[in-house]
């Protein structure tokens, strides 16, 4: 396995001499990783197989409408308006919660969050 490893280092070293993985692209950037970590192994393929036919596993299609429900609930301003998209948003993470063995990571939208309760009020009834 060892001269393996050496084999493919000497070609990956003379393929950079020669110039040809110059101009490569996404070259410069960071590679992104599919975080498949909490799919169980005997379904990765399948949910590979699904995503590339451009279908989404339930988990994704509740994070993608949260993420909806959440530019809705930034561009609206009639104040009733955000109190019952908001209800929604509340309703589709808790249905998101359940349905999950973890709970939404909604901390990567921390700073939109707090934009978001920045704007909405609540009055007060007398």
């Amino acid at each position: 396995m060892f001269s393996f490893y050496r084999i493919a280092e000497r070609r990956i070293q003379e393929a950079i001499q020669n110039g040809d993985l110059d101009d490569l692209p996404g070259q410069g950037k960071p590679l992104v990783f599919e975080d498949d970590s909490f799919v169980p192994p005997d379904l990765r393929m399948a949910y590979k197989i699904l995503k590339n036919s451009g279908f989404l596993p339930p988990e994704l299609r509740a994070e993608k409408e949260i993420k909806n429900a959440l530019d809705l609930l930034e561009s609206l301003d009639d104040e009733k308006e955000r109190y019952r998209q908001a209800q929604k948003l509340n309703l589709l993470i808790t249905k998101a919660n359940i349905s999950r063995q973890r709970p939404i990571n909604l901390e990567k939208n921390q700073v939109y969050y707090r934009k978001i309760v920045e704007r909405v009020s609540v009055k007060k009834k007398r």
